[in-house]
């Protein structure tokens, strides 16, 4: 498994890995900009930009960038996180010509129709209303808020119904100018491509769009702490949905490899102990999980459990309690042999594909500036102690917890 990286004289950053087992090729622009880098005013404004690009160039239109994909059998998409927004396509290695120029051409051309704006800020305000109407997801975003809080990690991706309503074309336009730089994006291809072909074409579409050299990373401040606390959102349903959340370690802490054998261990599979226990041994929720959040300067752990209202109590307090024993005792021997094993199987699993071998050298060029090698992974984790795992988990377990809760108060 070998991965070339070349920037180009403009600034882009194109990263591949060559499959020569499979056919299909996955191409991906991952740009450095999410949610995080929105002024509160324009809180949205990455989101919408994802939808809007799809709506066209000049010469293409929302239809005909459709028909192209699906003519060929592909598969076209985007999605913003708060950090980064990729925009991917996947399709036969003997049609990546021209997924690569479909991408380029939407992603430096777009055309901004006001017609087509206007038509997908309806979309996207229903968008808004249809994740409200999801309890289970709903209260994440209500934990985010509490955990970061008066800091643009704590909103919602997709933004408000006030400020998307009040955006403008123009808003959105010069957004566009001012994050979608060369210099702010990643070029991934995984698949049935080659190194040399993808550079030239992505060199040729730049000069051909005449987009601007140049452009960097956005600046960002880290978040204060949240200092623990409580908020519930009423909502009649049938079960209370509730998000725990400490804050953990950034992307770049060295911490962040014990973090994941703790959030396994704790809530990660269906052997882990909060599933054990509280779904197996006392049948008190169908859903409980738990996972970690890393950003540039701020992390947390989460855990999540839907149960009904007069279960919460107990639910929240076996949650805290299992947490509190992690903090004070840590995980056996056994537990992190098994969460090495699943952190190696999990890995092995998850790249058989070239969709996914894309986002791994994408997400991994654009967050840490190189490709992690699955043998440095492999040794980072094969390197870990039970004495770290557990200074660890007392060190970050120990933090104040933050509940959420959505349902009947």
């Amino acid at each position: 498994m070998t991965h070339r990286v070349t920037t180009l004289e403009a600034g882009l950053t194109v990263v591949t890995e060559p499959m020569s087992d499979v056919r299909s090729a996955s191409i991906g622009f991952w740009v450095g900009t999410g949610s995080i880098d929105e002024p509160a005013a324009h809180a949205g404004a990455s989101h919408f930009l994802e939808h809007l690009l799809f709506k066209g160039t000049e010469e293409r239109s929302a239809r005909s960038i459709a028909m192209a994909v699906d003519s060929v059998g592909g598969d076209m998409n985007a999605y913003t996180t708060k950090e980064y927004t990729t925009f991917y396509v996947r399709l036969l290695g003997e049609d990546a010509d021209m997924g690569v120029q479909l991408l380029s051409d939407i992603m430096w051309s777009p055309a901004f129709r006001p017609d087509d704006f206007e038509s997908e800020r309806q979309v996207i305000l229903e968008e808004i209303l249809m994740h409200a109407d999801e309890p289970a997801d709903l209260v994440h975003d209500v934990l985010a808020g509490a955990l970061f809080p008066d800091h643009p990690l704590g909103r919602e991706v997709l933004g408000s119904a006030e400020t998307v309503s009040a955006m403008a074309v123009g808003d959105v336009a010069t957004f566009h100018g001012r994050h979608y730089r060369p210099g702010n994006v990643v070029v991934a291809a995984a698949g049935a491509v080659d190194h040399d072909r993808m550079c030239d074409l992505l060199s040729s579409s730049l000069e051909v769009a005449g987009a601007p050299r140049g452009g960097h990373a956005p600046e960002r401040r880290a978040p204060t702490p949240a200092g623990g606390g409580r908020v519930d959102l009423a909502r009649d349903t049938e079960q209370v949905h509730v998000a725990i959340g400490l804050a953990g370690p950034d992307r770049s802490d060295e911490d962040r490899h014990a973090m994941a054998v703790i959030e396994h261990v704790l809530g990660g599979g269906m052997s882990s102990r909060l599933f054990q226990s509280v779904r197996e041994d006392r049948g008190l929720a169908y859903s409980i999980y738990s996972y970690r959040m890393g950003f540039e300067g701020a992390g947390a752990l989460v855990v999540y459990a839907g149960t009904s209202p007069e279960q919460q109590a107990t639910v929240v307090g076996l949650i805290e309690e299992e947490i509190e024993r992690m903090a004070a005792v840590g995980v056996s021997e056994a537990e992190l042999a098994a969460a090495k094993s699943h952190a190696r199987g999990s890995t092995a699993l998850g790249l058989e594909d070239s969709g996914a071998r894309m986002s791994r050298i994408g997400h991994s060029q654009l967050i840490h500036g190189r490709v992690l090698s699955l043998d440095e992974i492999d040794a980072r984790l094969t390197a870990l102690t039970l004495d770290e795992v557990n200074a660890s988990a007392a060190r970050w377990l120990s933090q104040a917890r933050v509940v959420a809760t959505v349902g009947p108060l």
